[in-house]
């Protein structure tokens, strides 16, 4: 039986505080086995000296949470070793990117995305429809991104064949990888539109060439 697990993140409040509404879908095939992969991303870390929490992008680049006693270059040093383990990963990847003024309520936001995840899906039937399984892992954290992923996926793949999982970073890695990739995408609009933060600039950088070579370029060979 071929299963298909795809974990979902998401960036930007339903409240509509912040300018982008992101969401990152990561495709895994199931007989790609990651399990390898996980443990010498663990004996890095060991090597390296490096505490070995699950992976956060926003606490981790702002030191927040269990990264607070941490500082700038221990940081760093975890998200370098955190891109060569999701680089390495089996996977594939879409981002679906809005900006806030295109989705100001959450109706909008649920129509538009509903809306691009069905040509999505459709699109390539063929590739989703291969699979016996469909697993969905959310945290539930949005209801509008709940609400839009259950209308599109509901609609296009049989309800047989897809079961949906509640997901933590705690409990996967491959949640975790996909909480990266939604803050590089994020990450790549705010470069886009000249609105890096403070924290952006001490995390990555100014220059958006290197920004793309170093971090950008490597993960896009993933996008599905």
């Amino acid at each position: 039986m071929r299963e298909l697990s795809i974990f979902v993140d998401e960036s930007g409040s339903q409240s509509g505080h912040s300018k982008y509404c992101l969401v990152t879908l990561l495709m895994h095939d199931q007989g790609e086995p990651v399990g390898p992969l996980i443990v010498r991303y663990e004996d890095d870390l060991r090597a390296k000296g490096l505490p070995d929490l699950p992976f956060h992008a926003s606490p981790l680049m702002n030191g927040h949470d269990d990264y607070e006693s941490l500082d700038l270059g221990c940081r760093k040093r975890l998200l370098a070793a955190f891109e060569c383990f999701v680089r390495g990963v089996p996977c594939s990847y879409k981002a679906f990117s809005y900006r806030r003024s295109e989705v100001d309520a959450p109706e909008l936001f649920i129509a538009r995305f509903k809306r691009d995840l069905v040509v999505f899906l459709t699109d390539n039937l063929d590739y989703f429809q291969s699979f016996d399984k469909v697993k969905i892992y959310y945290d539930n954290g949005q209801q509008m991104v709940t609400s839009a992923l259950h209308g599109a996926i509901d609609y296009v793949l049989s309800k047989d064949a897809v079961l949906y999982r509640l997901a933590s970073a705690q409990d996967y890695r491959l949640f975790q990888a996909v909480d990266y990739l939604c803050t590089l995408e994020l990450t790549d609009l705010k470069f886009r539109d000249k609105c890096l933060t403070v924290t952006d600039v001490k995390v990555f950088g100014e220059d958006y060439q290197k920004f793309k070579q170093s971090h950008l370029k490597r993960v896009r060979r993933k996008s599905f």
